[in-house]
Formats: structure tokens, C-alpha cells, sequence
């Protein structure tokens, strides 16, 4: 005790005597800061979008799903083509982008942290724009797992076994998170470490209206009603309007932050990938001028897909045709949302009924807008005109929904998720499944399964999950997967 009287003594008289030295912050290293930076929590966050649509490569997540729907095949070890894995993990996503979207959230909002967090652009900005991109990553999980932790989700130490809320629910929320965070947006300082869309408010608005659409648009069959409702509202909001509305993930000629079909062909010269014949022979069988775009030709300077599902391997990379240079040099970005996309989401929706547009014009105008992304300067008029006259493109009001969603197939090249996502939910097109697969089953995966992780630490969560949702393999349909 006299020992802390005579320190707190001379602490004391050098704070009279040196009064203009602080010595407050002679413990504190300026290069730790004591919390974390809002930006480098963004910038982390969003650097995970290029993982989430990276065709292949490190941690690609949008491969698996390519392959369900036949855009790609694998040319030397034919496993994803007959469905070898089984269960796949969320874990990276919830303890990486998920958590750090929280905390952007957590030190905007707290009063101990509010102030210095505004630094990096206004506070209701940056939750607004977190909240966008949660929503985003959980729409993306619950899309291929079904029901998964989402309100008892990232409370860190205060629960570390959370409950699976089931789709139905998740969906409800989002719907309200993507409305409430436009919102949100308070005209302040742009967000700074945004890689997606450079803190521009306007264009994160638009992404949530879009979200919101084609979320929507999974509600067709399961229920139709709200599915009409939050699809029209997110229309009257404002949605993608033109394709330099696209969102998109920006590679670097960098190796730290390259495309992973850059990677996966050139750096590490693995070509594990190729585009299948399923989708090869399909774009030439109705003369399609963006096969040439999408694809690469072989060693002959043919266009050839590799075999889908058959074992053993048919051949070797060179034989192939590889996904084409538009997609795959060291910085060719990744599309995250287009707006030939929402332009097929508003055919389809004008065929259901749900709003007054034509889904004649609305069909057409979403193949020219995807011809014009993929085609660039090479895109013509002429092969647009000369394209939809054929026979097996032009609209039908009798084959509405197929021709819809089998041009939304080739459309959505790049996006093998939201392929996936279309094929569930409409059957087309109609594709044949990979004889002799590995997984037990005879039919396309519908889900994938949990991460073997649930069993064991969150056993009782899992327990319940299953008994509601359903088995847990990759038939099990989701919520809006109904037959």
C-alpha cells in the first residue's frame, strides 16, 4: 500500500510539473489499435464475394453447383460430376465475412466506438451496407443448406450452439433487413474499404431491391402470394436497370486477389475444369454467338466439351474446350448480380401473373442484354435478330417458363449458384443425371448436406434440424424446392 501512495505521489507531481506531456498513452501501441478498422473489416468481408463466385480455384464455392447444372465437368478425376462430396462447409463463412459484418455493425452502434467508426463513413452507412451484405451471405447458405443458424447466429462466447432457423423464417427476415437497410442511408460519408461498389449509396440500394427480387422469385411455387408482393415492391424500389447497374467482384493482376480460374489454369496449371458437353452442345445446336465468349477452343480450335460424369477420364485439358478467356484471365471479374438476370426474373414474373409486363419483350430483352454483357464491342444487332428467330429461342407463350429458364441458364454462366437456384426451383432444362454416381444416389443433388461439424458440436441443434427439415443428404429438398 505505501509502495502505490508513493507512485500515485510521483505520477502526481510530474503531471504538475510536465504539464504539457501527456502521458497517457506511453503503454498504448499506435500500431494495435484497440479497436478493430471498420474499412479493413469491409474490405475483408468483401473479398469473400470473389470466393462466393469464383467458377474454381481456392475456396471457390460456386464450382459445385456449375457442375449440378451441367455448365462445367471435370476432366481427370470425375468425382464433382457424379457427386462424390457430400457434405460441404459453412463454417468459413460464418466465422469470416459473417462475423466481421457484425462487428462493423456492433462498433457502429456502440457508443463506446461510434465516433471513431464514423471515420471510415457515416454510421448508418456503413450498418446499412453491412446489413446488405449479411443478408446477402445468409441468403447465399440457406440456399444450399435449407434451414441454418441465423438468429442464434454470431453471439460469439454467449452462444456457441445455435438453433437452425428454418428457411421459411430466414426468408421473411431478409425481405425486412434488405427494405429497413436501403432505408437506412443517411446521404453522410461514403464507406470507406467498400471494394464492391465503392461506397456508392445508390447502387447498394439498387443491389437490395434486386436481392429482394429474385428472392422473390424462389417463392413462385411455395408461395406465390408473397412471393408476388416482395417481388413487386422490390420493383417499384428501384432494381438493376442497365448492365452498368452489374455488380461485380473485381480481380487484381495480383496473386494475392487473382481470379481462380487464372489459378486454377495458369498459376497452379491444374485445369481441373472444363466446360461440360452438355452446355457445348446445347449453344451449338441453336448457333449461340456467345459460345465463343464463354468458351475457349481446344488445341484443334474446335469448340468440345468434356464428357459430363463419365469415368474413367475421355481425355486430357487440351481436348477440351476451357471456360474462355472473358472469365478467366488473372482479372476477369466475377458477376455477382446482372441485369440480364433481374430481365429474366421480370419475364418469368410477367408470365406468372404477378406484374402487367409483357414476357415476350421482357424475355427478349434479357438475351440481347446478356448477349451485349458477354459479346462486348463484338455484339450485334444482326445475330441478336438472327438468334431469337430460330425456332427452339423464340418465345412461347405454351413453353414460356422453359424457354425462360434455359436461356437464364446459359445467361447465368458465370453464376453456377443462381444456375443451381433456377434448375431447382423450374426443372429446366431438362438435364439427365451422371450415371454411376458416388454419393448413392441416382438424381441431381437438390441440397448439400451439413458440415460434419454440426454432429458432433452442435449434436442436439442437429438433432432437431434433421427431424424437421428432413434427412440430411443432398435429396432433401429446401423450403422453396417443391416438387
Amino acid at each position: 500500500m505505501k509502495g502505490f501512495t508513493k507512485i500515485a505521489l510521483f505520477a502526481g507531481l510530474l503531471t504538475t510539473t510536465v504539464a504539457c506531456n501527456d502521458f497517457g498513452d506511453i503503454n498504448v501501441n499506435p500500431n494495435s489499435p484497440s479497436a478493430p478498422n471498420t474499412a479493413s473489416l469491409f474490405t475483408g468481408a468483401l473479398r469473400t464475394v470473389g470466393l462466393i463466385n469464383n467458377q474454381v480455384g481456392p475456396g471457390a464455392y460456386n464450382s459445385v453447383p456449375a457442375i449440378y447444372v451441367q455448365q462445367l465437368g471435370d476432366i481427370t478425376y470425375i468425382e464433382e460430376s457424379r457427386y462424390k462430396t457430400i457434405n460441404f462447409s459453412y463454417n468459413a463463412l460464418y466465422s469470416g465475412p459473417l462475423v466481421a459484418l457484425q462487428q462493423v455493425i456492433d462498433l457502429n452502434t456502440n457508443e463506446g466506438t461510434k465516433l471513431s467508426a464514423a471515420a471510415n463513413g457515416s454510421n448508418a452507412n456503413q450498418i446499412a451496407i453491412a446489413r446488405i451484405m449479411k443478408g446477402y451471405y445468409f441468403l447465399f447458405i440457406t440456399d444450399r443448406w435449407g434451414d441454418v443458424p441465423y438468429f442464434d447466429a454470431l453471439k460469439g462466447s454467449a452462444n456457441f450452439s445455435p438453433a437452425f432457423t428454418p428457411q421459411k423464417d430466414i426468408y421473411t427476415d431478409l425481405f425486412k433487413e434488405w427494405k429497413e437497410a436501403a432505408a437506412q442511408f443517411d446521404g453522410g460519408g461514403a464507406v470507406q474499404g467498400d471494394i464492391l461498389l465503392g461506397g456508392n449509396a445508390a447502387r447498394w440500394k439498387k443491389f437490395a431491391a434486386s436481392l429482394r427480387m429474385v428472392a422473390a422469385l424462389r417463392l413462385s411455387k411455395v408461395d406465390p402470394a408473397k412471393g408476388k408482393a416482395e417481388f413487386n415492391a422490390a420493383l417499384t424500389d428501384g432494381v438493376l436497370a442497365s448492365n452498368a447497374d452489374n455488380v461485380q467482384y473485381k480481380f487484381l493482376k495480383d496473386q494475392n486477389n487473382q481470379n481462380g480460374l487464372y489459378d486454377n489454369y495458369v498459376f497452379s496449371n491444374r485445369k481441373d475444369f472444363a466446360v461440360s458437353d452438355v452446355f457445348i452442345n446445347y449453344l451449338k445446336g441453336v448457333k449461340d454467338p456467345r459460345l465463343p465468349f464463354i468458351a475457349a477452343p481446344n488445341q484443334k480450335g474446335d469448340y468440345v466439351g468434356v464428357p459430363y460424369g463419365l469415368f474413367p477420364a475421355q481425355g486430357k485439358a487440351q481436348d477440351f474446350s476451357l471456360v474462355g478467356s472473358v472469365l478467366s484471365a488473372q482479372d476477369s471479374p466475377a458477376y455477382v448480380m446482372t441485369y440480364a438476370q433481374l430481365l429474366f426474373a421480370q419475364a418469368e414474373a410477367a408470365k406468372l401473373g404477378w406484374t402487367t409486363g409483357n414476357a415476350k419483350t421482357l424475355y427478349e430483352s434479357a438475351i440481347k442484354t446478356s448477349m451485349q454483357q458477354w459479346m462486348g464491342s463484338n455484339y450485334t444487332d444482326a445475330a441478336y435478330t438472327a438468334y431469337i428467330a430460330q425456332p427452339n429461342v423464340a418465345y412461347s407463350d405454351a413453353a414460356a417458363i422453359e424457354r425462360i429458364a434455359t436461356q437464364r441458364w446459359i445467361a447465368l454462366f458465370a453464376q453456377g449458384q443462381e444456375s443451381w437456384n433456377s434448375w431447382r426451383r423450374t426443372g429446366f432444362p431438362k438435364l439427365t443425371p451422371a450415371k454411376n454416381t458416388l454419393n448413392g444416389g441416382t438424381e441431381i443433388p437438390r441440397r448439400l448436406a451439413y458440415p460434419v461439424t454440426e454432429t458432433t458440436l452442435n449434436a442436439k441443434n442437429y438433432a432437431e434440424v434433421t427431424a424437421r427439415q428432413g434427412k440430411d443428404d443432398q435429396y432433401t429438398r429446401v423450403y422453396w424446392d417443391v416438387k
